[in-house]
């Protein structure tokens, strides 16, 4: 007689290990301990077998008649249903160890990005790709799936951070196709899916009559030594805030009048030569005593083993009555850019080597941190005395400075 939910409920267990049949092989073994356990029986290739259901109430009576006739559907094909839930299984967990997530991290943790920038990815790959396609296998992800998560951070107006995140994906699939995981890249059909971010510009003074008021400003700031001569050398040096905020000194050499900074500092990845203007040496000097013995030229304010915040410059520009709309830290590089060209007459590629830009000479090969050295330590020398030319016009005609050549 075939069995009842009635009948199994009513099973009590005794000293013995009791079995229930239901039919066709399936029956309830029922153990002293009070387990109810679904099992089949079956033979294969001359030898009797037996296939686990799972355990009663979990798996319900009809569940395991379902299970068991798909087992004796596999043995009218040939196949040992142990076999093939073996290999089932093994098949899921190559899915799980080939999910977009740990394919992903496995990509994030061989990238040498400066460390805010690698929070930021990582957070967008926590908040808006993991919790909705991170489990699924890399091969599967379709473009759509991309653009779906993409589009949840544009509709909370991050459209820069989607475009971002998609090539972070994108540069994930690629890694997917490189170690054998994948064999297409989805993203690349979403050229022109999202809408095109708005241009961002960081505000900057150029006018040479407004720079000036800004150095005699600056040199007014009554916040932290450390925080007043990083202020100082921004125009100076013409680093980008991070790069100038994680200075260490042990990548400064004052006699030499140089700093170099390592690739994994810089945003495109290769070391940067700074030449420092006798002002720059002159500044860390003065600074030299207070923060010297310490890793960080200018250490944090809550703990000397951090560098800077991250916000400590545009800060100060603002208590300094500069707003954010007016002048940022980013924008001293705009201002040397603007002026080294317009008001001194540099040559561009010395300009744009200088702010540590792709440049490349005219063969097509990228100039290296030493390319055109002595000319930019003329270039930085001159840009110093012309900020102090600057500073000190303090009456209505602002400092003439002759054009260079070449």
């Amino acid at each position: 007689m075939p069995l009842s939910d009635v009948a199994i409920r009513k099973a009590k267990p005794t000293d013995k290990v009791q079995r229930l049949f239901d039919g066709f092989g399936l029956y309830l073994e029922v153990t002293p301990a009070g387990s109810k356990l679904w099992r089949q029986k079956y033979r294969f290739a001359g030898k009797e077998k037996r296939l686990a259901h799972g355990s009663y109430p979990t798996v319900t009576l009809a569940e395991a008649r379902e299970r068991r006739d798909e087992a004796r559907k596999l043995l009218s094909k040939g196949l040992d249903p142990a076999d093939h839930r073996r290999a089932a299984r093994a098949a899921a967990e190559d899915r799980a160890g080939n999910s977009l997530e740990v394919i992903a991290r496995e990509w994030l943790d061989k990238q040498t990005w400066v460390p805010h920038y690698r929070v930021k990815v990582q957070a967008w790959f926590d908040n808006d790709i993991f919790p909705w396609i991170g489990a699924r296998p890399i091969a599967e992800v379709t473009a759509p799936e991309f653009l779906r998560c993409a589009r949840r951070m544009e509709s909370r107006g991050a459209i820069e951070s989607a475009h971002r995140m998609l090539q972070n994906c994108g540069q994930v699939m690629r890694y997917a196709i490189a170690t054998g995981r994948a064999d297409r890249n989805p993203v690349t059909d979403l050229r022109g899916a999202l809408a095109t971010p708005p241009e961002r510009h960081h505000a900057a003074i150029t006018d040479p009559k407004q720079i000036g008021g800004l150095l005699r400003a600056i040199d007014a700031y009554h916040g932290s030594l450390p925080t007043k001569i990083a202020l100082q050398l921004a125009p100076l040096t013409f680093v980008r805030p991070g790069e100038l905020r994680q200075a260490e000194w042990s990548e400064i050499d004052l006699e030499a009048a140089e700093w170099s900074i390592p690739a994994g500092k810089m945003k495109m990845r290769q070391p940067h030569l700074v030449p420092l203007s006798r002002q720059a040496v002159d500044l860390l000097t003065e600074l030299q005593p207070l923060t010297g013995r310490r890793q960080y030229v200018f250490p944090g304010g809550r703990s000397p083993k951090v560098p800077m915040s991250n916000n400590a410059l545009n800060a100060a520009l603002r208590r300094m009555g500069y707003d954010k709309d007016t002048m940022t830290a980013h924008g001293f590089r705009a201002m040397a850019r603007t002026v080294l060209d317009e008001e001194l007459g540099f040559r561009p590629d010395y300009i744009e080597h200088q702010l540590a830009h792709a440049v490349r000479d005219p063969n097509g090969r990228a100039y290296n941190r030493t390319s055109h050295l002595p000319e930019r330590r003329k270039m930085m020398q001159a840009w110093a005395d012309y900020l102090d030319a600057l500073k000190a016009d303090t009456g209505d005609k602002v400092l003439a400075f002759r054009k260079r050549s070449g």
